[in-house]
């Protein structure tokens, strides 16, 4: 395990990395796609399944990248090399992955900051009107500006450095992202509405959250639940996208591994938590049960519609919900880029200044089509194992790619890299180099062998629509 030690820049501390690297994982998939998927799948049961999978799962996936990164010092371009010589393709695989997922998620936070600033100057009723989020996105012009917008915010982020920019802007936006959602998740539960169904109040919608529900339980649902919880945790913790291998090469060698990853674990399950109790119950006491079906459509168009309902407060209650849901993107799409920057730092020898603005530059072209695909470029399709009658755009065509096959492949050849080539004692003595204590050691050395991989191809056959249910 003998490496070059170079010159690298590095979060100041504990708590810096820690931040940065809950605010990669706390993205707009924890926002909307864990409140409609825990509504979905039985509420307390999915939540027990998402529980027990992120102290084994989501732990595996985690550990391993952030130990890779913190040995190699390197981007995921070349940190797998240095693990084990011969394996660069990987490194090529991983890289391939953030590149194509920053361009569509800046178009979505683009979405994100036109939403949040029809809010705060009061064209909210207007947001909540029929067919507003579609107009918006099949406009020409608007979307790109509102992209432009978002991309700008990361690059300038990123083109501060590691500790100035990522680790400073985390240490504000987390504390603050974590506040709101609090605020907003208490008001949810204070919320109270009768009508002609009867009354509906907040706490009875939390309830669909927190309690188990079985009714109906078959073998295929329960297998369905598993897959959901899995599927929300494999990219709610970043994994597999590279960001997780940066952001640990900027980890200082006398830092806690172990603590630190159980940290980002809390944080993330918390806040994701936190948005089923943030969301739930408004959607119920607005909506009604029926109303948590939503699904995609949820953040964008359910959503102001609920704050429509919500009177003179509902206006300051939504412009407050996507500024947090802003806070959101912006910090997994600058974790993002960096993942993407630090490879043109690291392969090429380029400066940060200069990659930044490159990359940037780049995928904000590719960005571009992504918005243009919801008019000049228009066309359907049909992707493997999606819902019937959804025409895959752009933008989906690149989710699916990226999520659904480059990820799990990407996830599973470190499996075998870490778990059958370098052995897991690789990973065990990075993580314990300044003596930690690894309380969960002989549970990784199973999940990252056999358990892990398993799922994860399983997960892969599914999404190419080869296992139905």
């Amino acid at each position: 395990m003998e490496q070059k030690q170079t010159s690298r820049a590095s979060f100041g501390g504990s708590i810096g990395f820690v931040l940065a690297a809950a605010g990669s994982a706390v993205g707009l998939g924890n926002i909307w796609r864990f409140p409609y998927l825990a509504a979905k799948d039985g509420g307390g049961f999915f939540l027990l399944v998402y529980l027990v999978l992120a102290i084994t799962f989501g732990f595996t996936l985690l550990t391993t990248e952030v130990a890779i990164g913190r040995f190699s010092k390197q981007s995921p371009r070349t940190a797998y090399s240095k693990v084990k010589k011969g394996w660069g393709g990987l490194g090529i695989l991983s890289t391939i992955v953030p590149i194509m997922i920053f361009p569509y998620y800046c178009v979505i936070g683009g979405w994100v900051l036109k939403f949040f600033i029809a809010f705060l100057t009061g064209h909210n009723l207007e947001a909540a009107e029929d067919g507003y989020f579609t107009g918006f996105i099949t406009d020409q012009y608007e979307p790109i500006i509102m992209l432009f917008v978002f991309i700008l915010i990361c690059a300038v982020i990123i083109f501060m450095g590691v500790t100035s920019g990522i680790e400073s802007v985390s240490k504000i936006v987390m504390p603050a992202l974590l506040l709101i959602i609090i605020g907003i998740a208490i008001y949810s539960l204070t919320l109270k509405r009768t009508d002609a169904d009867g009354t509906r109040t907040g706490l009875e919608g939390l309830k669909m959250l927190v309690v188990p529900s079985f009714e109906g339980m078959t073998l295929k649902k329960f297998c369905i639940t598993i897959i959901d919880a899995m599927g929300q945790l494999f990219y709610s913790l970043s994994v597999a996208m590279g960001i997780m291998i940066t952001y640990g090469s900027y980890v200082k060698d006398d830092n806690n591994l172990v603590k630190s990853i159980n940290q980002i674990e809390i944080f993330d399950t918390v806040v994701a938590f936190l948005a089923g109790v943030m969301i739930l119950p408004s959607i119920y006491v607005f909506s009604g049960p029926e109303g948590m079906s939503a699904g995609a459509s949820l953040m964008f168009v359910a959503l102001p519609k609920i704050f429509a309902q919500m009177g003179f407060f509902g206006r300051y209650f939504g412009a407050l919900f996507f500024l947090m849901v802003l806070f959101a993107a912006i910090t997994s799409a600058m974790s993002i880029l960096e993942a993407i920057v630090s490879v043109f730092i690291d392969r090429f020898g380029m400066s940060r200044r200069r990659s930044t603005v490159l990359v940037a530059f780049f995928c904000f072209l590719i960005a571009v089509v992504v918005c243009l695909g919801y008019n000049k470029l228009y066309f359907e399709a049909i992707l493997p194992n999606t819902e019937p009658g959804h025409n895959a755009q752009i933008l989906d065509i690149m989710d699916y790619i990226s999520n659904n096959v480059l990820m799990p492949i990407v996830s599973i050849a470190t499996c075998i890299l870490i778990g059958w080539v370098v052995k897991p004692e690789f990973v065990i003595k990075e993580v314990t180099k300044n003596g930690e204590k690894f309380g969960r050691k002989g549970l990784y050395i199973v999940m990252v062998k056999f358990v892990v991989p398993v799922l994860l191809l399983i997960l892969l056959l599914i999404s190419f629509g080869i296992i139905k249910f």
